[in-house]
């Protein structure tokens, strides 16, 4: 993962809390600032405040990218996908975190702690990190995601 200036932002409920610990710290060893929007303790969560979060930060400019993480990936995905400035995906592998940001220009990476290993979650976000949007043929596809569709990527 090569490190950026502007924060990557993270948030997990407590189903999520051990690998968003994980996360951050390899985020943080690989020299990336991190927003850490929580939660930080084990105590039951509502995923959607976490995942709300993280997309604002992304949304407003605070954070270039986002992680979220809850039980399945599932629901918290759902939460950050309803601001309309965010391509949240849930990925499982490397191959999903590659194409997300090749064909999608995700902004934000969702991973599901139940569903998924620490170590295929790292290496799926240093593929997310380090993967660049492609553009070409994806971008008038994104570009009808955004919230203006006029808007060009």
């Amino acid at each position: 993962m090569k490190a950026a200036e502007t924060p990557i932002a993270i948030g997990a409920d407590h189903a999520g809390l051990p690998l968003k610990a994980v996360l951050r710290a390899a985020l943080e060893e690989a020299g990336h600032p991190v927003l850490d929007l929580g939660t930080h303790g084990p105590e039951s969560v509502d995923y959607p405040d976490f995942g709300r979060a993280v997309a604002e930060a992304v949304a407003g400019g605070q954070a270039r990218f986002g992680v979220v993480v809850c039980g399945t990936g599932i629901g918290i995905s759902i939460a950050a996908n309803r601001n309309p400035a965010i391509r949240c995906a849930l990925v499982h592998d490397v191959t999903g975190a590659r194409l997300t940001r090749e064909h999608n220009d995700a902004n934000v990476v969702a991973f599901g702690a139940r569903m998924i290993g620490p170590e295929v979650a790292l290496d799926a976000l240093r593929t997310f990190l380090a993967t660049p949007f492609a553009g070409g043929r994806h971008a008038p596809r994104v570009a009808k995601l955004s919230p203006d569709r006029n808007e060009t990527p």
